[in-house]
């Protein structure tokens, strides 16, 4: 690697909350032992499916912040309690003004809103002290995140359906990159709602099973909600963001470029902002959605972008939370940390058997393995997508 690779971004902490746990050290078990976890939806929803459900059991907001209070909100709140010490040491150290956050998320907390409309449905007026933007919009994410970590920086959030928080890192680096912040909170949060579980229904794309990505009798896709956030800083130690790509394909609304044009693109990209060579990727954890399209595409793509020579191990943990929207590229990000730090690699849960057609070194269990670059895909609607290459810590 060139000496602009090996320096990079630090990730000087990071957590997350979603359904395998409340904790990351709940979540990494879970993964690290290939269980799953994907239930029925909790909303009524009559839709025969499985989801990535968090325990609902979380802390509410303090009282002075309850205006924000939602499920997404909590997810957050209990995502940043384990890094508090290092957000409160990179404030120290940089100054509040000097760290900003970038965000991602796809419907926030829209649940609460679905709720609200209901009750205006029923009784003709809202919820008492009910205000649209606090509670469901981006601006009250960001807001949320201010105020639980009195961080005084830039602050924005990206919502980009599927591609959102993957799309907030490649942000982040561009704000250190231009001298903006010296630290960024980076992440995404996202809750079930219903507009998401009847939107993925009425496109056919839903499945009624644990969802199989890269299996030959892959269905289709799960939901998940859940939570992961962050820290990069323009110095320190840890697993390092080296670069980062993206593209607009705009092959369709929905469907991806059969082809994999775009998926690709942003893969290059990204390669070639980290300084690497394709070859030097040993870890893909792939945008794998576990419908026939998307896993078909990507697979040409990841074979497109990195030759023949090339044999990383790819996985997608879909399988394990579903498809956590907005929140997905940042889940995925600290999967990939993860990887990076303590040499290991989870398996494909549900990818076997394996589709004989993605010609793909994808394992079904836990590999260790001394992984030192990752790249990490996330691809949405519009054929919006951004893919993400961390290195191991020097």
């Amino acid at each position: 690697m060139s000496d602009r690779a090996r320096r990079g971004y630090p990730v000087t902490a990071w957590s997350t909350v979603n359904s395998l746990g409340t904790s990351t050290a709940e979540v990494i078990s879970s993964l690290r032992r290939g269980r799953a976890s994907l239930m029925p939806p909790p909303l009524g929803a009559p839709i025969e499916t499985v989801c990535g459900v968090v325990d609902s059991d979380l802390p509410a907001l303090p009282k002075e912040l309850e205006r924000f209070d939602s499920r997404n909100s909590r997810f957050v709140q209990q995502a940043l309690v384990e890094i508090s010490t290092a957000l409160d040491a990179a404030r120290e150290r940089w100054g509040a003004a000097r760290v900003g956050i970038c965000v991602g998320s796809s419907t926030a907390a829209m649940d609460k809103i679905e709720n609200a409309y209901n009750i205006h449905a029923e009784t003709g007026s809202l919820p008492s002290g009910f205000d649209v933007f606090l509670s469901g919009s981006f601006d009250g994410l960001v807001q949320t995140l201010r105020a639980l970590t009195g961080l005084e920086g830039p602050a924005t959030a990206i919502s980009n359906a599927c591609a959102s928080s993957g799309k907030a890192f490649a942000s982040a680096r561009r704000w250190l990159d231009a001298g903006v912040v010296d630290a960024v909170l980076v992440g995404g949060a996202d809750s079930l709602c219903q507009i998401t579980l009847r939107g993925f229904r009425s496109l056919g794309l839903l499945s009624g099973e644990p969802t199989r990505p890269f299996s030959s009798q892959r269905r289709g896709i799960n939901i998940g909600e859940g939570a992961a956030f962050a820290l990069l800083e323009r110095s320190g130690e840890g697993p390092r963001l080296l670069g980062a790509g993206e593209s607009g394909d705009a092959h369709h609304m929905t469907t991806p470029d059969p082809d994999g044009r775009g998926a690709q693109r942003s893969m290059e990209a990204a390669i070639s902002d980290a300084g690497v060579s394709a070859i030097e990727i040993d870890y893909v954890n792939a945008h794998g959605t576990g419908t026939a399209f998307n896993d078909a595409m990507e697979a040409r793509a990841i074979r497109a972008t990195l030759g023949a020579q090339a044999d990383p191990i790819v996985v997608s943990t879909k399988g394990y939370v579903g498809h956590t929207l907005g929140a997905a590229g940042a889940i995925e990000a600290v999967f990939v940390l993860e990887s990076l730090q303590n040499g290991w690699v989870p398996g494909s849960v549900g990818a076997d058997p394996l589709d004989p057609e993605i010609g793909l070194n994808v394992p079904t269990t836990a590999v260790d393995a001394d992984i030192r670059v990752a790249l990490s895909n996330s691809f949405a609607f519009g054929g919006s997508n951004v893919s993400l290459v961390f290195g191991a810590p020097e």
